[in-house]
């Protein structure tokens, strides 16, 4: 039997029994269906929150008070021995390779101008924001380049606040009172958006060290560090290190780089993309044995025809090749129908809830095709090896 001819019987078995074909061929466009649209909203998910952690750059470096491989937890938000100060970030900004840092200390307070009133983020931090943070002011200017230490009250406020509190006015010049402070408004910062669900466009930005008087601290929250372009973060954090080991005594702070964060958070991603796809694939089991029910059913069907095909001179391995064809047949139409499906359901859910993040990753459509083809494989071997075995004479006395 020739190549041809048995692709020939193959579709021609197929398209025999259109009704069956179609349901069969159905439960594998619906496993395919789901492994794509759960791996494309799993992939769509990792792309969008490192886009997040990324938009500040990626040449940060950060840190904080305490050490989480002693204590567990970051000493950040508690009292520490030997406080992160203004003086650290100061000396840390004349390492080589180091562009800038911001020292940072957050907390909550209201902001208020005339009777309007804002219960929103304060920051303390120091003039390089706009560098470090890929920030941009859109009216005035960012902090000056004073002293952060013994800073004048100037403040300058997110693009939220500034339409809360001013509306239309030109808030630039204007006194704000901060936690019973009077503040000059010296800027205005363009939109940013949110962060993993901090939003820093209802926040405003004061001298670090007034934040700390103003939130009775001793100790920064957290100092970021900007490197140049092109520099090894693991060297220039090793350097960070040992100044910090130097001017504290001990190794007492937690020092994390941004490639450290996208690494744990890929990782992290990655597995709850695997998981998702994995669910889907749940369904693709469920069609499997649908192809395995439909060819054993086919086997007994057409016994006769069998036994005329070995009496014409087919070979035990041509039956074989002729029902694991079938077999492969229907579940690669049932895959290329999933992929329309889940592809086009990504599509669609994306352009319903643009908030929803969606990206068919085209890696992951082959593997579920060829997926596809490997469960009809397996699937249509029992059957094709019980037909492959039947004595000619005995299946041709079934006619």
């Amino acid at each position: 039997m020739l190549l041809r001819d048995a692709a020939t019987l193959s579709l021609q078995a197929v398209l025999s029994h259109r009704l069956r074909s179609f349901l069969t061929a159905l439960g594998i466009a619906v496993g395919i269906g789901a492994v794509v649209l759960l791996t494309s909203l799993g992939e769509g998910v990792h792309r969008f929150v490192v886009a997040e952690f990324t938009q500040f750059g990626t040449n940060l470096i950060g840190i904080t008070p305490g050490r989480t491989t002693t204590t567990g937890f970051s000493g950040g938000v508690i009292s520490n021995v030997r406080p992160l100060t203004i003086a650290d970030a100061m000396a840390l900004e004349r390492l080589p390779r180091v562009v800038a840092t911001v020292p940072i200390v957050q907390g909550n307070a209201a902001v208020k101008f005339g009777t309007r009133s804002r219960r929103t983020y304060v920051l303390g931090v120091g003039t390089a924001v706009p560098r470090v943070w890929r920030m941009e002011v859109a009216q005035g200017r960012f902090l000056p380049a004073d002293d952060p230490r013994v800073a004048r009250p100037f403040v300058v406020l997110g693009n939220k606040v500034k339409n809360e509190l001013f509306g239309a006015q030109n808030p630039l010049g204007r006194s704000v009172r901060i936690g019973g402070e009077r503040y000059r408004v010296m800027g205005v910062m363009a939109g940013k958006g949110q962060l993993l669900g901090f939003d820093l466009d209802d926040a405003v930005f004061i001298p670090a060290g007034r934040a700390l008087s103003l939130f009775n601290r001793d100790s920064l929250m957290q100092i970021d560090l900007l490197f140049g372009e092109g520099s090894d973060s693991a060297e220039v954090a090793e350097r960070v290190r040992r100044l910090l080991i130097e001017r504290h005594g001990d190794e007492d702070v937690t020092i994390i780089t941004q490639d450290q964060m996208l690494a744990v958070l890929g990782s992290v991603l990655n597995v709850l993309t695997m998981a998702v796809g994995a669910l889907g694939g749940i369904s693709l089991l469920v069609g499997g044995v649908g192809i395995l029910t439909m060819m054993t059913i086919a086997v007994h069907e057409r016994t006769a025809e069998i036994g005329l095909l070995r009496a014409l001179g087919a070979g035990r391995g041509q039956i074989l090749a002729l029902f694991i064809g079938e077999a492969v047949v229907l579940a690669a139409l049932g895959g290329l129908a999933g992929l329309g499906l889940g592809a086009g359901g990504a599509w669609l859910l994306g352009l319903l809830v643009p908030a929803l993040p969606t990206y068919t990753p085209w890696g992951y459509v082959l593997a579920a095709e060829l997926l596809a083809a490997a469960i009809g494989l397996l699937a249509g071997v029992l059957p094709a090896r019980h037909a492959a075995r039947l004595d000619p004479v005995e299946a041709l006395r079934a006619e």
